[in-house]
């Protein structure tokens, strides 16, 4: 028996098995030291239900995720928004260096995830879907790209993409903390703040949301999402280079940021969003994941497993032999060692949960909870899309 699920009722069930992922999240002390997103938790449970259910032939699934696009240009264009150019000169010199660093990860992420995939035998795409996509792209790269793939024909790139973010995710938790604790104690490393500094943040100075704030940052999402996607669709069928619609959005939407900034500062209003990049995050993934097809990568879990490893190895012998030497070879440089493994392989919450624990064992490290946050959360993406989808229009 199939169940057909319409347009609305889809999108209950994802708001649904999002607030129960929120709910286990909450309760269960280890999804919340890995920092496992709630979407994540939801998504992936009813994926087994469904599986276990197919497996019985008790029951299938027909799910109308049509919404999802949305939902996921909304979030790619808030991460744009976020990109402000006056946060990037705070950061210096350090932040470049940073920036700089973890452009290379992505193209060593996607090196190590294709030529692994011949390896194995399986399409280079598919290894592709175990780099930087999923590793510095976590769940939500992972989900994009892996759409984009499969419309390319390369089926279970979604699911294969989703496993591969979530191994990575774990690993980028267990290992952020042993690395630092071998970098202090070897260079014998102390922290030299006195106290625990805030890092910058534009919305500690903004007023509270109202209607007015919030239906413009609305305007300037709905704005970005029509010109990206229109430029998107130009650029691939003028060239023939594939651009999916929400990289041409996030890029619009760095644009539109700086410019406002230069002529009316306050018109972007952080908090907000935040709050609809957030929520749009969330149903974006619950969609993604709940969706996902299990068994379709059962056969691939031995190669999978083996890539994120070669992956975890890479980003431990990055940080200590070379990221920690070239950001100063002192304690702030071990901190952002800890969160150069949290987002390299998982995502910006994991990388602050790394250097939160760092931090409150050895002390505070401001620069490093001010370049760390502001290139995980946005500013990889200008790099790591480049070289994402090049990636792509070279193997397919």
């Amino acid at each position: 028996m199939t169940l057909e699920l319409n347009q609305i009722t889809t999108l209950f069930l994802a708001l649904a098995l999002l607030t129960i992922g929120t709910i286990l999240v909450r309760k269960i002390g280890v999804l919340q030291k890995f920092c496992i997103p709630a979407p994540v938790v939801g998504g992936l449970l009813f994926a087994i239900l469904a599986t276990i259910l197919k497996y019985f032939d008790l029951l299938s699934f027909q799910l109308d995720t049509s919404l999802q696009n949305l939902f996921m240009l909304t979030f790619f264009t808030t991460v744009g928004l976020g990109a402000s150019f006056s946060l990037i000169r705070l950061g210096g010199k350090l932040l470049i260096i940073y920036w700089v660093a973890c452009g290379f990860l992505a193209l060593a992420q996607n090196a190590i995830g294709v030529s692994m995939s011949y390896l194995f035998n399986i399409h280079p795409l598919i290894g592709m879907m175990a780099g930087a996509v999923s590793m510095e792209g976590g769940h939500g790269g992972a989900t994009a790209y892996g759409q984009t793939l499969e419309g390319l024909g390369i089926d279970s790139a979604l699911s294969i993409g989703i496993a591969a973010a979530t191994f990575g995710l774990v690993a980028g938790g267990l290992i952020g903390g042993p690395i630092v604790k071998y970098l202090i104690k070897k260079h014998d490393l102390k922290s030299t703040e006195v106290e625990h500094e805030v890092a910058y943040s534009a919305e500690a100075h903004e007023p509270a949301i109202n209607t007015d704030n919030f239906l413009t940052q609305v305007l300037l999402i709905t704005l970005c999402i029509a010109g990206g996607t229109f430029i998107g669709d130009l650029f691939s069928s003028a060239t023939g280079f594939v651009m999916p619609g929400y990289v041409g959005a996030m890029f619009v939407a760095v644009i539109v940021r700086n410019v406002v900034d230069r002529f009316k500062g306050d018109a972007v209003h952080m908090t907000s969003i935040n709050l609809i990049g957030d929520v749009s995050l969330g149903i974006f993934l619950s969609m993604a994941l709940m969706s996902i097809k299990l068994w379709e990568v059962a056969d691939l879990a031995l190669p999978l497993l083996v890539i994120v490893f070669v992956q975890v190895l890479f980003v431990v012998l990055f940080g200590i032999f070379i990221l920690f030497r070239i950001l100063g070879k002192n304690y702030d440089a071990a901190v952002m060692v800890a969160g150069f493994a949290g987002h390299g392989l998982g995502a910006t919450p994991n990388a602050m949960a790394n250097m939160a624990a760092v931090t409150a064992r050895y002390g505070p490290s401001r620069k490093a909870f001010l370049i760390v946050p502001i290139v995980g959360a946005f500013l990889i993406d200008v790099v790591s899309m480049p070289i994402i989808i090049t990636t792509i229009n070279i193997f397919s």
